[in-house]
């Protein structure tokens, strides 16, 4: 993936959270984790505490992480890159 920024992190947070709901159990299991539901998340989707959230849950969770970057080609580096800058870290 070419640099960070801040647009290029926000689209990768709303790309994890799409991931997300395809999958079988993860989007469940964010909601569970954060304490949020559904209709919480879709008011929320793509603001900047929802993007650190979302990436923090992925970061946190290797066995969605790995496929999630697999489908994007790219690496957990790229992840960890987006979560920094979106909570202004770098």
């Amino acid at each position: 993936m070419a640099l960070m920024n801040t647009e290029r992190a926000e689209v990768l947070a709303l790309e994890g959270l799409g991931w997300l709901a395809g999958q079988d159990d993860g989007i469940q299991r964010f909601l569970t984790q954060s304490g949020i539901d559904a209709q919480t998340l879709r008011e929320a989707a793509g603001s900047p505490g929802m993007n650190v959230a979302l990436l923090d849950f992925l970061l946190g969770h290797e066995d969605l992480l790995l496929p999630f970057c697999e489908s994007l080609s790219i690496s957990s580096r790229d992840v960890h890159m987006a979560r920094h800058v979106l909570s202004g870290e770098i």
